[in-house]
């Protein structure tokens, strides 16, 4: 079966005075209909950018979709026009933002805001509309729907705010739903709620998902496959269990070991993955992630990775891909030293 979610290629880049930031720079994957993909990376690593670019929501200027193709259904996003892609947007494909305060708008009551989607989208009349408002925010778990569906976002809490969010981006049952960073500034407890709402949603419905976050351990229970970026590109891919039981990319193996272990009573300090994201405007030649690797030989800062394949549906960026997967181990830095102290000794 052909994929519902086809990207090959994507270049999305920011222009600047002097330079060019390559937000995303050859991005290429497939989703599966009714498939739950998790794209994960640290801030600036071009997740967002690559789900708007989908969307076709990046703000132009700056930005600008400088080549790829985006494959929905058949067909490239990327060559409709205007009008056919807003039909599109918000009906067949949805989108949750990461911070509800600013994606509501605080002066219209949330009736109003769900209304507005099914009546542009599925022609209802005013009374179909607010009923299947109602009807949504009860899917989503509100309490005493009826009365609150007529409120403003300032009356409903953090989280209640994000279940009108997902309440909104399934009013019209898209085939697509992008959740991006779905649980940010939300508390433990709340987060799972959103999470478990989600999958239950998703497996009732049968909507294909891209979920994006910063945190693996956000994607552990909920994803099919798991896409890694870093400075804008695909450091490894794998199905989501080969991926915590072999990463083979130095980069994935810091985010694992960056995600707390509620086991854990050692109380030791929380690991780091040392040093800054780079500057896309700026990289350094060879490995990007080269000068924050402890795995980091001389090769890596002056050459390109290949994006190697290890396994049928497993691939990573890096020198030293298949000797890291068959060992299925990769050392942290040796104590008492980072990769910046074999930076400086190279330079």
């Amino acid at each position: 079966m052909a994929p519902l979610l086809s990207v090959r290629d994507l270049r999305t880049w920011f222009d600047e005075e002097h330079l060019t930031a390559k937000a995303v720079d050859g991005v290429s994957f497939d989703l599966g209909r009714g498939e739950t993909l998790g794209i994960v990376g640290e801030s600036g690593s071009g997740k967002s950018v690559t789900n708007l670019s989908i969307m076709r929501l990046v703000p132009s200027p700056p930005g600008r979709v400088v080549s790829g193709e985006i494959v929905f259904d058949g067909r490239d996003l990327l060559t409709l026009p205007a009008e056919e892609m807003r039909h599109i947007r918000g009906r067949r494909i949805a989108m949750i933002f990461q911070d509800p305060m600013t994606s509501l708008n605080p002066f219209m009551r949330v009736s109003q805001q769900l209304m507005e989607v099914t009546r542009l989208h599925l022609g209802h009349s005013r009374s179909e509309a607010h009923e299947h408002a109602v009807h949504m925010l009860e899917t989503v778990g509100i309490p005493d729907a009826r009365r609150r569906v007529d409120g403003y976002p300032h009356e409903f809490s953090g989280g209640m705010r994000q279940r009108v969010m997902i309440a909104m981006a399934l009013s019209c049952k898209p085939e697509l739903l992008i959740a991006d960073e779905p649980t940010t500034a939300l508390d433990v407890t709340i987060q799972a709620q959103i999470l478990e709402l989600i999958k239950t949603l998703k497996q009732d419905t049968g909507t294909s998902v891209i979920m994006i976050t910063h945190d693996l351990g956000v994607v552990a229970g909920m994803t099919d496959r798991i896409l890694v970026m870093y400075a804008g590109r695909i450091v490894e891919s794998a199905p989501t269990s080969e991926l915590f039981e072999r990463p083979s990319n130095p980069y994935t193996a810091g985010l694992l070991r960056s995600v707390p272990d509620p086991t854990d009573d050692s109380h030791a300090p929380l690991y780091q993955i040392p040093g800054l994201p780079p500057d896309v405007a700026r990289l350094p030649p060879g490995c990007p992630f080269a000068p924050r690797c402890a795995r980091a030989e001389t090769i890596c800062r002056e050459q390109f990775p290949p994006f190697v394949q290890l396994a049928p549906q497993h691939h990573s960026l890096c020198h030293f891909a298949v000797e890291l997967y068959e060992s299925g181990t990769i050392a942290a830095a040796p104590a008492g030293r980072t990769p910046s102290d074999d930076d400086a000794e190279n330079q």
